[in-house]
């Protein structure tokens, strides 16, 4: 594999994108099938939602050779989108704001969506590393011992939510229409049989009948608040009543009632919010996975950079274990020639073994760090024993640019505003909640709505002459009373006023206040957000700054300690010196040389600090949004 030079700029290494390497790997998006049993069965079949996969992408396997792992940057960044779980989790958070669409289309309440980011954890590598500047040998007797990765709380996985609304849901506000349009229908028969007071009404002692309901109903409500209800009702009844003038005999109604309300809950404003914020939740989904892409590329490349400064931490301790056994072997020849005490012996032996103590926990902090990568760059952790096994050996390296391209600070809070999606969606939420005031103000209306009813009745029957003579128009069956509904000869018509004045109306009162309040406390956090955004802008770039300083710092104080071992060593050699001092002199170098390479990857953290404050982290990567969103990168 080509070896690249990471630019500490860490932009420079992924500049074809991740999107480079690995074309041939296929991963399941996840999706929401919807199924076709046809448009009769279809609103009552479940959505199938595509299942968890938990298989690593073919990248991660044809990256590794002879039991090792050898990984770019770019191999990381392309392995995080694939397999880390964070984003995959994620992913389902798309058809999740679908539901919520879907949801609030058929006139229902919004269940909210899911405002938590997760980061990628420190590692051991981070601020908190007991080893990565720590002196690689010691003048005095000693050296270091390094803490567990689980007390540094290197392994745990930070999480921020990013809701500007806070944990207290606003209030519903007036009732919204049911736009699902909805058929009922009902079928009974029941025989009747009740005594009778007084044989005038029905001319028997025991008025006994069969009855046959068949009714059917339709409702719909539509963004303006209206609510319509047509109904078709129809009895077939048969008595023994002697002075029925039909016997049997059917009636039948076809009624149209249609409600307007007046004031509360009135117009598409109020009753179409919900669906509106649902389409403002699909953008902020958008948004959050993006934002979470940012803090999952930024954490990859923050822990690749440490494996990669953990690792030339090892190669200088390694390098100190092997001039410590080199100054034991010269100062024993120096011994036996009798040249020098025997007490120099000694001291040479101790630097070996401080040495080979400071090797033993630099490689133990990097095979914590090469533990906590993988699981950031797996589905299943190190469950697999293959990935478990391997040794990463990661194949770009740190080099600090000789000048920063960064521009002036009000050029970068401007790409930083423009381009930070945390930003854009807090922005959303607030708009979210201004939203839903609407509907809090709208409560507050007296509930007056508009009636009205068209009806046509139709009835016919067989004539029963005992009871006199009937209407010639009404006699037949079925068939009758259809013609008379549909002729409108017998038609009802009304108009009405229904009224509702609540005499305090506190409930209403208090939520619209609490929903004023909850939109200014979000206008507050999105401020606050805003803020927060210029001081990680101007923080990185202060980071960068110092970490520059302290690199070049180190570079010099490295070459001058390399230049004061040179002649200490000289000395020794000519018997002008001790043990002792070439071991204090080594001790500085590997110090000086440990610091070197702390102060590099500090740079590159501050640089990818940069990137991500900004906003550009991702386009500066290569990072194609549809292909992480589906998991083909």
């Amino acid at each position: 594999m080509t070896k690249r030079i990471l630019a500490v700029c860490l932009s420079g290494a992924l500049a074809a994108g991740p999107a480079a390497a690995g074309q041939d790997t296929q991963m399941p998006s996840v999706s929401v099938e919807t199924p076709s049993p046809g448009w009769l069965l279809g609103p009552y079949s479940t959505r199938s939602v595509s299942p968890t996969q938990f298989v690593n992408s073919t990248r991660l396997h044809d990256l590794l050779r002879a039991g090792n792992l050898y990984l770019s940057l770019t191999d990381a960044v392309a392995l995080a989108i694939e397999n880390n779980l964070d984003i995959e989790l994620d992913r389902y958070a798309y058809p999740l704001a679908d539901t919520e669409l879907l949801r609030s289309k058929g006139g229902g309440l919004l269940r909210g969506i899911n405002y938590t980011i997760a980061e990628p954890p420190a590692g051991t590598g981070g601020p908190s590393s007991p080893l990565i500047t720590n002196t690689a040998t010691a003048a005095t007797p000693g050296t270091s011992v390094a803490s567990n990765a689980l007390e540094l709380a290197a392994l745990g996985e930070p999480q921020s939510n990013l809701s500007v609304l806070g944990s207290l849901p606003l209030s519903n506000g007036p009732a919204l229409p049911t736009y699902d349009p909805t058929v009922t229908a009902n079928y009974n028969w029941l025989h009747q049989s009740t005594p009778e007071i007084n044989n005038f009404v029905a001319g028997v002692p025991v008025l006994a009948g069969d009855i046959q309901n068949g009714n059917a109903g339709y409702t719909q409500g539509f963004g303006t608040g209206t609510q319509v209800n047509l109904a078709f009702n129809n009895t077939n009844q048969e008595y023994n009543s002697l002075h029925n003038l039909y016997n049997p005999y059917i009636t039948s109604n076809l009624a149209l009632t249609v409600s307007q309300p007046l004031l509360r809950g009135f117009g598409p404003a109020v009753n179409r919010r919900f669906i509106r914020i649902a389409k403002n939740e699909k953008r902020i989904t958008d948004l959050l996975f993006r934002q979470q892409l940012i803090e999952t590329v930024y954490g990859v490349m923050r822990l690749y950079t440490d494996l990669v400064t953990l690792t030339e931490d090892a190669k200088v301790k390694q390098d100190t274990l092997a001039f410590a056994h080199k100054l034991y072997e010269d100062t024993q020849a120096e011994v036996n020639e009798g040249t020098l005490a025997p007490v120099e012996l000694t001291r040479a032996e101790a630097e070996v073994s401080a040495a080979e103590q400071d090797l033993i926990n630099s490689r133990g902090v990097l095979e914590e760090q090469e533990a906590i990568l993988k699981n950031s760059l797996t589905k299943r952790g190190n469950e697999d024993p293959e990935v478990r096994a391997a040794h990463i050996i990661p194949t770009d390296t740190l080099d600090v640019p000789e000048t920063d391209q960064t521009g002036p600070i009000e050029q970068l809070l401007a790409q930083a505003y423009r381009q930070r999606p945390d930003l854009a969606q807090a922005g959303l939420q607030v708009n979210n909640s201004e939203l839903s005031l609407q509907g809090s103000n709208n409560n507050l209306r007296p509930e007056v709505d508009l009636v009205g009813i068209a009806e046509n009745n139709g009835l016919a029957g067989t004539p029963f002459p005992p009871a006199g003579t009937p209407n010639p128009a009404q006699i037949g069956g079925y068939g009758t009373v259809l013609d008379q509904i549909a002729t409108r000869k017998n038609p009802t018509y009304g108009i009405g006023i229904n009224v509702i004045l609540p005499l305090r109306n506190r409930v209403a009162q208090a939520d619209a206040v609490r929903d004023q309040i909850q939109l200014r406390q979000s206008q507050v956090r999105e401020r606050q957000l805003r803020n927060q955004v210029q001081l990680e802008v101007e923080d990185a770039i202060i980071a960068m700054r110092r970490s520059r300083a302290s690199y070049l710092a180190a570079v010099k104080t490295r070459k001058l300690q390399e230049q004061s071992l040179e002649i200490e060593q000289l000395k020794f050699s000519e018997g002008a010196s001790t043990s002792f001092f070439v071991i204090q002199y080594e001790s500085y170098l590997a110090q000086a040389r440990s610091t070197e390479v702390a102060a590099k990857g500090a740079y590159a953290k501050a640089k990818a600090a940069l990137e991500r404050a900004t906003g550009s982290i991702l386009d500066d990567n290569g990072v194609s949004l549809p292909a992480a969103r589906s998991g083909r990168m």
